[in-house]
């Protein structure tokens, strides 16, 4: 691996990636239309306020597919769940009609799968982005964000 891909922090170089799966609540298939052109800008831009980076995202009729890069100063805990909480007051302010009071606001499903990424991400790029053709009861929309 070039040595161009690690970023830098003060006192430290990294390189870490992560394969995160979420679903949301009760696992609805509600991730369709202008929710899942919504979510897609609403992810990266969470993503940035945080410092990560989503490399390659996806999102399926019923789960959601990530590889993102999170600086070492971060736990993986604490980006997911930002990432969920704010996405879901984001989507309850534009798709619910409530501009403040979001306590009990529930999009996502308690938890997330996580798995790390090491020299074998064009293995993991190539298996998210082919989540819509393996989503066989899936529309004809693209997911891509």
């Amino acid at each position: 691996m070039a040595t161009t891909s690690y970023e830098s922090l003060s006192h430290s170089k990294w390189d870490c990636k992560y394969h995160v799966v979420f679903v949301p609540k009760n696992r609805r298939r509600m991730l369709y239309g202008k929710i899942r052109e919504y979510l897609g800008k609403v992810f990266h831009e969470l993503a940035g306020q945080k410092g990560c980076k989503i490399i390659e995202g996806h999102m399926v009729q019923d789960h959601v597919h990530m590889l993102i890069r999170i600086p070492p100063k971060y736990s993986v805990a604490a980006i997911v769940g930002y990432i969920k909480g704010k996405s879901a007051i984001a989507v309850a302010r534009q798709f619910g009609g409530r501009t403040r009071n979001f306590n009990g606001e529930r999009l996502w499903a308690r938890g997330y799968a996580v798995s790390t990424v090491g020299f074998d991400i064009d293995q993991i790029r190539s298996y998210v982005k082919k989540q819509e053709q393996l989503d066989f009861l899936g529309v004809n929309e693209d997911g891509n964000f």
